[in-house]
């Protein structure tokens, strides 16, 4: 089938249990071992290993369901630092083949090489080096989807996980959709999904049926995106410059805050990490908003804006207490978090139109 729009060489690669697989390969006594990165008591599973996730442990599970799951897990603390830094190793790999880059976390990026900077013809054996210059540089096994957009190369990436790649070639793009699961389309969680299985819906073939007026008379407005997606339609481009909204800070406490003296400390503590952070990225804001979680789980926030930008401790910290003043303190405290928010940074849009002819779109 021919699409009526241009064509674009898309890959998603998505690192393989990357915190965890990190942890393993820096000390190789975990490794072969389950482990779960994250806190043992109170936090959440940032990642699990492979050999954890056979038990069921997954990320964003507490932790204490994780170690019923899985009896001898080791928990790791996290080490934010060390997983930059070999984040941005992985990225130079990339910035290799093209400056089109859209990172989505430490882990994961789309890459646009319908133009890259080696002249290869085969986004197939571009994404193969990458993840070979991926594990020569870091030991570390790297995932990947090519396809014509990035909602169909996201879904491809994790087919033939870990170590392994998939492509969705454009004359399979729509026999692909229609014979897929509706739960394995990226972005229908498991309440759209069944609500989908209420009305029929299991495959996109069967989605496809609906027209445009049903799905959005039934979702909404994502209605809209879930007609187009399903015929293989996704103009997103990739944006290689992402421009972030909010810088923040939390932190779990290990024991609950009881005392509003230990609420001002950790209150004081935030502020200057997150004043570390403003000052390494350069940005200041004028909103700044306190997250508070107590011990029922319960979460509140509060939000405050300046007509002038927050740049310095003194400022933040003062803003930071009026806000938590702003509530009644009375029930302990399991979770504090600072943000700030429309920061001084320009948005730059980037427009690009790519035009390629499609029997050379894709090579094995």
């Amino acid at each position: 089938m021919g699409f009526s729009f241009p064509l674009r060489k898309i890959i998603h690669v998505d690192m393989d249990a990357f915190y965890a697989s990190v942890e393993q390969r820096d000390n190789p006594q975990l490794q072969g071992k389950p482990i779960a990165v994250g806190g043992e008591h109170r936090g959440v599973v940032a990642a699990a290993s492979y050999e954890a996730r056979e038990y069921g442990v997954r990320s964003a599970m507490p932790s204490k369901t994780a170690q019923q799951k899985c009896p001898n897990l080791i928990f790791i603390k996290p080490r934010f630092s060390r997983y930059k830094e070999i984040s941005s190793e992985i990225r130079e790999i990339f910035f290799q083949y093209t400056d089109l880059v859209e990172p989505l976390s430490l882990d994961e990026a789309y890459l646009d090489v319908t133009e890259n900077k080696k002249g290869i013809e085969s986004a197939n054996q571009i994404a193969m080096e990458i993840r070979e210059k991926i594990f020569q540089k870091t030991g570390l096994t790297a995932s990947a989807g090519i396809s014509i957009n990035k909602f169909l190369a996201k879904i491809a990436s994790d087919i033939n996980k870990p170590n392994g790649q998939k492509t969705i070639h454009p004359q399979q793009v729509i026999s692909f959709l229609e014979n897929l699961p509706i739960e394995k389309f990226y972005g229908i969680g498991k309440v759209t999904a069944n609500k989908m299985k209420s009305l029929n819906i299991y495959k996109g073939g069967d989605l496809k049926q609906k027209s445009l007026e049903e799905l959005t008379s039934l979702f909404g407005k994502v209605g809209d995106h879930y007609y187009h997606v399903v015929r293989g339609i996704h103009r997103s481009e990739v944006k290689s410059h992402r421009i972030a909204k909010s810088v923040a800070v939390e932190e779990t406490f290990g024991q609950d805050l009881d005392e509003e003296s230990q609420v001002y400390i950790k209150l004081d503590e935030l502020t200057e990490e997150l004043c570390r952070r403003l000052q390494k990225t350069d940005v200041k804001g004028r909103t700044l908003t306190l997250k508070i979680k107590y011990q029922d789980f319960t979460l509140h926030t509060r939000s405050k804006t300046e007509s002038y930008y927050l740049d310095t401790s003194a400022r933040i910290s003062q803003l930071s207490r009026h806000l938590w003043h702003s509530r009644p303190f009375d029930k302990p405290i399991r979770l504090l978090g600072l943000s700030l928010s429309h920061l001084n940074i320009q948005e730059k849009k980037m427009e690009m139109q790519l035009k390629i002819p499609f029997p050379d779109f894709y090579q094995q």
